[in-house]
């Protein structure tokens, strides 16, 4: 059956319903170049302005999907459970959470992608260790799983490959911010990998791409509703994302804390998303019914250095030099070292992960387009946390860059934008989960 792109258009200007196959049709000629990009445009800012039921958005996610390969992990005889973030500032999440939950017999099969902006990207981090190889084959990443119980790997080109030009132009004409077209990016990504069973960690907050709770909601409940019609069984976590997660940020600086808490040095904030988040993987895999239980076989599977035994066993398997992960003092050192002091005394009560992700990308830990190289070494770790009291004259942050001029302006900017009062604030790490 043809269809007319023009009348597609007006028919969602208008704020009618497309159907399955008016959506397939213009997701195989916007693949294709069938379709050119000014009436594609014209096609999302309708979307924007209009929305999509959960039947459209469905739809376009499976047609997205289905726009190149979709990986078969069946063929494993196992069950596999995706993780995804919706991005943050020091998400270092997937390095430590993939290994403790492969460890514990789930197997993993994760595609993950690089950063952009103000957030980090795990195949970036994964990068920073020397001969870590994260483009091999489909044959060699499924090997690797069947072996190992683990692959991390980059995005292949010919997954979901609609998704990645309709991404770039939604991105140039300011259409980012849709949950219908937010929805389907993340869903039909994780549906072309093969996942069959989905956790969410879709983060709330500063450092955010939903600012707020009704929002995260909103885009929580359709990826939901999206994985039950598209038969992916779906989690979705709530998090807390208005400061920086964990201590560090910026590439092998987030290695180098995830390392740490694989060797048992546990921060709160981290420990407390991965846990969540792992305790759900575990859940879904039929691993374990109970959350709590399933967060203490985390927890155990850290202390007794079986999952620290996982990530060293991934690494080298994927060509990465072990030595760094045993001695994570032989990581590439940023020239600059500057340790900032607190020139107040009170409690901290903002650290805003936005901007310190940005002054991270500043200084070279991440890229503003994609074309752009990242300087591993660089980057902030905080001293303090939200909560935490200071003295004058305490470490409130450590700035490692390679260019000093670089290194004042972040310590500059860093003090006045860290928040030091007299209110103690309690902060929650997990705000609510969504099934």
């Amino acid at each position: 059956m043809f269809f007319n792109i023009l009348e597609i258009i007006q028919k969602k200007q208008n704020k009618e319903e497309l159907s399955k196959e008016e959506i397939e049709f213009f997701i195989n000629g916007y693949t294709n170049d069938l379709i050119p990009d000014y009436q594609i445009s014209a096609l999302v800012m309708a979307i924007f302005i209009n929305g999509m039921s959960e039947r459209e958005t469905t739809d376009l996610t499976i047609a997205m999907a289905n726009s190149g390969k979709v990986l078969d992990l069946s063929t494993l005889g196992e069950i596999f459970v995706d993780k995804h973030s919706t991005g943050g500032v020091g998400d270092k999440v997937s390095l430590i959470l993939l290994p403790i939950v492969a460890s514990l017999g789930v197997p993993v099969a994760k595609m993950s992608g690089r950063g952009l902006g103000f957030t980090g990207g795990t195949v970036d981090k994964l990068q920073s260790i020397p001969g870590y190889i994260t483009d091999i084959t489909m044959d060699d990443f499924l090997s690797n799983v069947k072996k190992l119980g683990i692959s991390i790997i980059s995005q292949t080109h010919d997954l979901a490959p609609a998704d990645k030009k309709l991404y770039a132009l939604r991105d140039s004409i300011s259409c980012v911010e849709s949950i219908p077209l937010i929805a389907s990016s993340i869903m039909s990504k994780k549906i072309a990998s093969g996942a069959q069973k989905i956790v969410i960690d879709v983060t709330v907050g500063n450092g955010a791409f939903m600012k707020n709770m009704d929002e995260a909601r909103k885009l929580a409940k359709m990826m939901i509703e999206i994985g039950k019609l598209a038969n992916r069984e779906t989690v979705c976590i709530l998090t807390n994302m208005d400061e920086p997660l964990g201590y560090a940020v910026g590439n092998n600086l987030e290695v180098k804390e995830a390392i740490s808490f694989l060797n048992g040095n546990m921060p709160d904030d981290l420990a407390d998303v991965v846990f969540s988040l792992g305790a759900y993987m575990l859940k879904l895999s039929g691993k374990g019914q109970d959350i709590e239980e399933n967060k203490n076989l985390m927890r155990e599977a850290v202390l007794s250095g079986k999952a620290y035994k996982k990530f060293e066993e991934l690494v080298k398997n994927q060509g990465g030099d072990i030595s760094y992960i045993q001695n994570p003092e032989k990581f590439e050192k940023a020239k600059f070292v500057k340790r900032v002091e607190s020139t107040y005394e009170g409690y901290v009560e903002e650290i805003p992960a936005e901007e310190f992700g940005k002054l991270a990308s500043f200084l070279g830990a991440g890229r503003m387009k994609k074309e752009d190289d990242i300087d591993f070494s660089v980057g902030i770790v905080l001293n303090k946390k939200v909560g935490e009291y200071v003295k004058k004259g305490d470490t409130l942050f450590t700035v490692f860059a390679n260019d000093e001029e670089k290194a004042g302006f972040v310590e500059n900017k860093g003090l006045e934008i860290i928040k030091i009062g007299d209110v103690k604030k309690d902060v929650k790490y997990v705000y609510e989960v969504i099934e």
